[in-house]
């Protein structure tokens, strides 16, 4: 754990990116592989369940550092991370216990289904024998809330560097629906079998946004140009007549998605393809609110289903007739799809149409028209390119819309986390109805570390009320506000939400008096929303 605890102080203290895979990749060569088993399902988001909620963590602290709870919030307040606030509160210890990773996570898991005294009981005991930093990642674990600016690329690269294998072959290992408790490193990462996992998808390939004059791609012909749809990314893999539904974010949505699993079902057995889940009714895409009516319900009624109904449009083809076509060129990819989405001949499969254009300066006109195609842009993909893994920039580029912008005034403030946990920096926006301010959304990216240092002073000099670690602000500044989509929402005072919001800029150059309207914001939403 020790090891652990200062692997993590070490990637959380640089932002170089060769710095984290030389800590990374010294962890992967030093530590028992128990441990690596678990650092790269905790880098990568596959946590235990969580045994102790986080108000009996609260409660058990304040207790054995003997202060009020409101001391513990004043704290809580002024460190903005509540593992960092308790693993500081907590008596220093007299001794320690050396365990591995390993042996703390199974520790927890052990906690399942036993009293709140028994697990009061081993939860102080495990704080008894460890150093702070160890508490630290051990409540981190605890409370599910385990997050550092790792990305899965890193990890990916770091072990392939540490054992001298293919970063591809890695990537692809990590993937899937494997259990960090059930599997050893051994199998994970360098057993050569290949069957081992059914379910695994590929390393999803992504797009760079556009950073260049479309002329400087060369020919247009060059080019496959295709509508950049506002969906979930996702896989669909049919194995030996098994089918897995991936989200692009790494979770198996097979059983949300009953319709495609049918579809799946008529798919040629070894086949995987990448593509976007998508709303879709009569032949077009429907607005990205409908299918939000789906995420997260744990139960689909035929309601449910009937007024959401889902297609996947095909973007690729990685394998077919199990054999991997990443290696294939673009155009060749595209001809396979074809064959495979005509052979399924299904309404909840549809191959990504291709868009057609004489020129560049005619493919911006298009352009232009997305929103109206519930598109976010385009894709621009070259047809002798591979299929790759991650971001890379040159044969794949993502050419999205500018988006939709409102002017706000700030009403409320709250403190943010980690290293600007003492600063204001989450911010709630409003718009003018009549005489009064109606909150539309929070925003708490886009500025600067000057400019938020500024808006911190001006949040505790214009501070008027306090409900928690909420602020009611005197309005005084307005900022731009960016979203990419816009909805109604009767969960707001508004009525709308908003997706995707953040500052886009200061306006300084405004006055309260000049920020927008509902009735504004209003007319976006006809327009725009769904």
């Amino acid at each position: 754990m020790e090891h652990f605890a200062s692997l993590f102080m070490r990637l959380d203290q640089s932002n170089k990116t060769s710095d984290k895979i030389e800590a990374l990749k010294s962890f992967f060569m030093n530590a028992v592989d128990e441990d690596k088993v678990w650092a790269i399902a905790l880098f990568t988001h596959k946590r235990p369940k969580r045994q102790v909620n986080t108000r009996l963590l609260r409660t058990w602290c304040t207790e054995l550092a003997n202060i009020p709870d409101w001391l513990f919030e004043e704290s809580y307040q002024t460190v903005g991370d509540l593992a960092e606030t308790i693993a500081l509160l907590l008596p220093l210890n007299t001794k320690t216990m050396e365990r591995s990773l390993d042996f703390w996570i199974r520790y927890l898991i052990d906690l399942e289904g036993k009293e709140e005294s028994e697990k009061k009981e081993q939860i102080l005991h495990a704080w008894d024998v460890m150093t702070k930093e160890e508490r630290f990642i051990f409540i981190k674990i605890i409370t599910g809330g385990f997050r550092i600016g790792v990305s899965q690329n890193l990890i990916t690269q770091a072990v392939a560097d540490a054992y001298q294998l293919e970063k591809t072959e890695i990537a692809h290992r990590i993937m899937g629906d494997w259990k960090p408790d059930k599997v050893s490193f051994q199998e994970l990462i360098l057993s050569k079998s290949k069957t081992a996992d059914l379910s695994r998808p590929y390393p999803f390939y992504l797009a760079h946004p556009i950073d260049k004059d479309l002329e400087e791609l060369g020919a247009i012909e060059e080019w496959q140009v295709e509508w950049k749809w506002d969906g979930i990314r996702g896989q669909v893999i049919n194995r030996k007549n098994e089918i897995f539904i991936w989200s692009r974010g790494e979770e198996l949505v097979t059983e949300k998605f009953p319709e495609l699993q049918e579809m799946a079902q008529h798919l040629p057995e070894g086949t995987v393809l990448d593509g976007e889940i998508i709303g879709y009714q009569d032949g077009k895409p429907l607005p990205f609110s409908i299918l939000q009516t789906r995420i997260g319900r744990k139960n689909l009624t035929p309601k449910i289903l009937k007024n959401a109904p889902v297609s996947f449009i095909a973007y690729d083809v990685m394998e077919h007739n199990g054999i991997d076509l990443r290696n294939y060129i673009l155009s060749d990819r595209r001809e396979k799809l074809k064959q495979i989405v005509q052979s399924v001949d299904s309404e909840q499969l549809i191959i990504s149409p291709m868009v057609s254009s004489k020129d560049w300066e005619s493919l911006k006109l298009l352009h232009l028209e997305s929103r109206n195609m519930m598109a976010e842009g385009f894709m621009l993909k070259h047809k002798n390119s591979f299929y790759g893994v991650g971001r890379k920039k040159g044969d794949w580029w993502k050419w999205k819309t500018e988006p939709l912008t409102i002017d706000g005034v700030m009403i409320y403030a709250q403190k943010g986390h980690g290293r600007r946990a003492d600063l204001y920096t989450d911010y709630t926006l409003a718009v003018w109805a009549g005489t009064d301010l109606i909150p539309f959304a929070k925003a708490y990216s886009g500025l600067t570390d000057a400019e938020i240092r500024e808006v911190d002073k001006f949040v505790k000099q214009n501070t008027k009320e306090r409900f928690g670690p909420v602020r009611t602000v005197k309005p005084g500044l307005v900022f731009e506000i960016a979203f990419e989509g816009i909805q109604k929402s009767p969960r707001h005072k508004s009525g709308i939400a908003l997706r995707f919001p953040r500052i886009q800029r200061w306006r300084r150059d405004k006055p309260i008096e000049e920020a927008n309207t509902l009735e504004e914001l209003k007319a976006l939403l006809s327009m725009y929303g769904g």
